[in-house]
C-alpha cells in the first residue's frame, strides 16, 4: 500500500529533481530555486528556497552526512549550501560554461560529480572546491550518473543513449549502448548481489530511456577481471519515455516515473509492478525513496511534489531484528546476532562472531579496537562498514531523534567528547583530531582553521548526558 499524506506546491513552475538527507527532503525547479522541508512535519525550512542560480535548477543532493546540499543548473555551476542555515558555501564552474544536467556527491563526500549538455563530466574536490579531474563522453549530453556504494567507480548516462563506467581516476573502463533513443537516468543499489554461476558479488543497477524501458543490470568490479556489465531483464510498464528511476534503501524495489504521467513501484527480484501511482496531472520528473523511513517523494511539470508513505512488507536497510522478535538488543542471543547480521548484509561475518562468542550485550559494545585487534578483521573498510551498522542499532535504542546539535558534523554520531574549534563549531574530540591532521580546514566552512587549537565544550556535554539519563528513565 502507497499512501498519498502530503503535497508540496511551493514551486512555480516545473520541479525538476527531488532528493532526501535523513531528515530534509531537497527539491528543484525551473523557477531558479530550491526549496528544503523538514522530514518531521514537512514545513518550510527558516532559509528556504535557496536561491542564486540565474537559470532552471535541474539537479540536487545531499551528501552522505546532509551537512551539504548541492545544486547545478542551466547556468554553468554547481552551488555548494550549508544544510545548517542555508549559506552558501561554492560556486564550481562547469569548465566551458556548459549547463550543468546531474550531480552526485561520493559516498565518502570527497567528490562531487558534475555532467553537463557539451558531455563533460567533473570531479570536483569537495573540501578544496577545485577540480580534481574531468573528462567527456563520446557523445551526447550527459543526463545520468551514479556511484557505487564503495565509490570505487561511477557510471554516467548519455542522450546518445550509453551507459560508461568511470572508475576514481577518471577512467573510462567500459561502454555500452543501453537505450537506443537516450539515457535519462540510473540508478546503483546500496545491497550488492550474489551471482549463483561464479560467485561474484556485483552491484544492482537500474536505468532508463526515452524508449519507454526500465533496465536492471549487473556490474562487477574487480581488479583481477576488470569490468563487466550484465543485462539482467527489462521492466514494462510505462506507455511513454520513462524520466526517473531509483532503488529503495534495500534494494528490494525500483520506483520509476514517466512522461505518462504515472508513477511505477516494482519489486526488484521478479519485476512485478507492486504500486501504480497515477496522482499527477503531467510529466514525472523525478522520484526518490527516504533512506531511514518508509517514504517516496515524486516531482512533477505539474509544479508539486507528493509525499507517499509506504506499508512495507520487508523491513528497510537499517530496520534490525528488534523490530520483528520485539527482544532487547542487549539480551540478544549469538543466534540473534547472527540473523542480524545477515539482514545488514554481513552474512560473511557470522562464523567469526560466533567463534567470538559475540551477543546483544557484546555487540553494542564493540569499538573500531575491538573489532581490529580482537576479531582482527583487518580491512579499515570493513571495520567501518560494522560500525556503522552497529552504531545505526543503538541509535534505534533511543526511543526518540536524537537532536541535531547532539550530532558530530564530520561523523553524524551522538557526541562523547564534545569539543570546540576555531571555527565556532563543536565535534566529536576523536573525529576532529583525525580531521586536523590530514588537514587545517574548517568541515563546516572549507575555510582554514587559524588555530588547532580544541577546547572542551562541557556544557554541549552535560546537556546530552541528561539528555540520555532521560531517554533511559
Amino acid at each position: 500500500m502507497a499512501t498519498l499524506i502530503h503535497t508540496l506546491a511551493d514551486h512555480s513552475d516545473d520541479v525538476n529533481y527531488c532528493a532526501f538527507s535523513s531528515s530534509c527532503l531537497a527539491t528543484c525547479s525551473l523557477d531558479k530555486t530550491i526549496r528544503v522541508y523538514s522530514l518531521s512535519n514537512f514545513a518550510e525550512l527558516p532559509y528556504s528556497p535557496l536561491e542564486g542560480h540565474t537559470y532552471a535548477v535541474h539537479c540536487c543532493c545531499f551528501s552522505p552526512s546532509g551537512l551539504v546540499l548541492a545544486s547545478c543548473s542551466t547556468d554553468g555551476t554547481s552551488v555548494l549550501w550549508d544544510t545548517r542555515d542555508g549559506r552558501r558555501l561554492a560556486v564550481l564552474e562547469q569548465p566551458g560554461a556548459s549547463p550543468v544536467r546531474v550531480c552526485r556527491f561520493s559516498p565518502e563526500a570527497t567528490y562531487l560529480l558534475a555532467g553537463a549538455a557539451d558531455g563533460s563530466v567533473v570531479l570536483w574536490n569537495v573540501h578544496s572546491m577545485k577540480l580534481y579531474r574531468s573528462g567527456k563522453v563520446k557523445c551526447g549530453s550527459l543526463m545520468a550518473c551514479a556511484f557505487s556504494p564503495n565509490g570505487n567507480f561511477f557510471v554516467t548516462g548519455s542522450s546518445s543513449g550509453d551507459l560508461t563506467i568511470w572508475d576514481d581516476k577518471m577512467r573510462c573502463l567500459y561502454n555500452e549502448k543501453a537505450h537506443d533513443l537516450g539515457v535519462t537516468c540510473c540508478d546503483i543499489s546500496s545491497h550488492p548481489v550474489s551471482d549463483g554461476e561464479n560467485g561474484f558479488r556485483y552491484f544492482q543497477m537500474a536505468s532508463c530511456g526515452q524508449d519507454n524501458h526500465i533496465k536492471l543490470w549487473l556490474i562487477l568490479f574487480a581488479e583481477f577481471l576488470g569490468v563487466q556489465l550484465k543485462y539482467k531483464c527489462t521492466l514494462n510498464g510505462h506507455s511513454a519515455p520513462v524520466l526517473a528511476c531509483a532503488f529503495s534503501c534495500d534494494g528490494q524495489m525500483i520506483v520509476s516515473g514517466s512522461v505518462d504521467k504515472c508513477v511505477i513501484i516494482y519489486e526488484t527480484s521478479t519485476g512485478n509492478t507492486l504500486h501504480t501511482l497515477s496522482q499527477h496531472t503531467r510529466y514525472v520528473t523525478t522520484c526518490a525513496f527516504a533512506p531511514h523511513s518508509p517514504l517516496l517523494a515524486t516531482g512533477s511539470m505539474d509544479k508539486t511534489v507528493h509525499i507517499w508513505q509506504l506499508d512495507l512488507k520487508q523491513p528497510c536497510a537499517g530496520d534490525t531484528v528488534e523490530n520483528e522478535s520485539k527482544v532487547a538488543i542487549e539480551d540478544w542471543s549469538e543466534d540473534d546476532v547472527s540473523a542480524w547480521l545477515c539482514a545488514q548484509d554481513l552474512a560473511d561475518f557470522v562464523g567469526l562472531f560466533k567463534m567470538n562468542n559475540i551477543d546483544g550485550k557484546e555487540l553494542l559494545n564493540l569499538t573500531k579496537e575491538s573489532l581490529a585487534n580482537e576479531l582482527k578483521i583487518e580491512s579499515l573498510g570493513l571495520r567501518s562498514k560494522v560500525l556503522q551498522k552497529i552504531e545505526e542499532l543503538r541509535m534505534t535504542m533511543i526511543s526518540v531523534s536524537v537532536p541535531d546539535e547532539f550530532l558530530c558534523p564530520i561523523t553524524r554520531e551522538l557526541m562523547n567528547d564534545p569539543v570546540i574549534a576555531t571555527d565556532g563549531y563543536s565535534y566529536e574530540r576523536e573525529a576532529m583530531e583525525n580531521w586536523i591532521s590530514n588537514r587545517r580546514s574548517s568541515p563546516m566552512t572549507n575555510l582554514p582553521l587559524h588555530s588547532l587549537m580544541l577546547t572542551p565544550n562541557r556544557t554541549l556535554k552535560m546537556a546530552i548526558s541528561r539528555w540520555l539519563e532521560t531517554q533511559q528513565k
